[in-house]
């Protein structure tokens, strides 16, 4: 039998703002937990408040690494300098490589009602830094969805129970699910033993190998290759290979040293950034 994946440390997800005013909470890239190799930054922006979302993110730089936004509830558009474009509504998602360069935004497209969603970024390697940008749009009848007895798993990253989920390409090799979790327990989830892999509850209580996770908590989890959730919540589930490097960051740039760090910042105020 495959070792099962244990809670090894719980990380209260911290209130902040981002954006232009964003009010959201962070669990990664915190002072709690500056980063969870190869993950540097987990956001959930959940609101009713028009007033807490409706500003955005408007135009700003990325280098080095990747984004990943999914939406629970709501509608968000994207644009960047690659010339991309998509319209983030209720299950969708898109996975970005910013690598050498690009500047987005991510703007609101309501102005009243329930948005919800999550930004994950992702660590590249020192040789994958500098690759060129690339734009994953997933809509959300693209996303494969399993049911069964006590609950639902929506696989837009990974593999479960046969089933693969439509993001490709991506170095760290990841597993990203949204699971619902409903009076009982779900069939494992498989991961591969060296991957780092985390849950993060953001509704109800979800309970990993019997130990519960309340609400708005990112959970650590420990050595295994299988994941056994019960419970009634919702929950993500995210793995990815660790990259075991260096990192020197600054807002949203993301390098191996400062040197880097400093010379993509010249790029970007010398108009030679992507």
């Amino acid at each position: 039998m495959p070792n099962e994946r244990r809670v090894a440390r719980k990380v209260t997800a911290l209130p902040t703002s981002d954006g232009a005013g964003v009010n959201l909470k962070r669990s990664i890239g915190i002072p709690a937990l500056d980063h969870l190799d190869p993950f540097l930054l987990l956001d959930n922006i959940e609101s009713d408040a028009a007033e807490d979302y409706i500003a955005g993110f408007p135009e700003h730089p990325h280098r080095g690494f990747e984004t990943v936004t999914y939406m629970v509830e709501g509608r968000m558009h994207h644009r960047d300098s690659m010339g991309s474009e998509g319209l983030l509504s209720s299950g969708g998602a898109q996975w970005m490589t910013a690598g050498r360069g690009v500047i987005h935004s991510e703007m609101p497209e309501q102005e009243e009602g329930r948005l919800h969603g999550f930004q994950l970024w992702v660590n590249l390697p020192a040789v994958r830094k500098m690759v060129p940008a690339r734009y994953q749009d997933i809509q959300p009848n693209a996303i494969p969805e399993i049911e069964s007895s006590y609950g639902n798993v929506r696989v837009i990253a990974g593999e479960y129970s046969g089933v693969k989920g439509p993001i490709n390409g991506i170095h760290v090799n990841p597993l990203f699910m949204d699971v619902a979790v409903k009076g009982g327990a779900i069939p494992t989830i498989f991961v591969p033993a060296k991957h780092t892999a985390f849950i993060y509850v953001f509704s109800g209580e979800v309970a990993v190998a019997g130990h519960a996770v309340n609400s708005d908590t990112l959970a650590i989890l420990g050595e295994g290759e299988a994941i056994n959730l019960s419970g009634d919540g919702r929950t993500l589930v995210v793995a990815g290979a660790p990259i075991r490097e260096s990192i020197a960051r600054h807002g949203p740039i993301v390098m191996n040293t400062e040197q880097e760090l400093r010379q993509a910042f010249k790029d970007f105020r010398s108009g030679n950034f992507v």
